[in-house]
């Protein structure tokens, strides 16, 4: 099988808060999220797809990684948050995730865009 990911971060704007009575506190949020595009399976006349997402941009199909209280502007933030997340991706780019479904040995392959 081969899934191919897409990747997302955004700025959510100002979601600030007002704390007792003070002033409201100024914050921005940023968004990392993943959609599963299509799941496909290789075969001898090249491959069929089996999955399709029909909305990609919806915010239904788009899960959530990380949801941070930062400034998307702030990158130096953003590395120090999201590295992590970005070296699970990098591992995920080169390896092959094998699982047994319906005893059955079977073989993912990971494509992010």
């Amino acid at each position: 099988f081969t899934v191919v990911i897409k990747e997302s971060c955004d700025g959510m704007g100002d979601v600030s808060e007002k704390h007792g009575s003070g002033p409201p506190v100024p914050e921005k949020a940023v968004r990392f999220s993943f959609t599963v595009m299509n799941i496909s399976v290789p075969n001898k006349n090249g491959s069929v797809r089996i999955f399709e997402e029909a909305k990609p941009n919806s915010e239904l199909c788009c899960k959530p990684l990380c949801l941070m209280l930062a400034d998307e502007s702030d990158h130096e933030t953003l590395t120090a948050i999201l590295s992590p997340l970005i070296a699970e991706r990098e591992a995920m780019k080169s390896s092959e995730l094998m699982l047994e479904i319906g005893g059955i040995l079977r073989s993912f392959k990971f494509i992010f865009r």
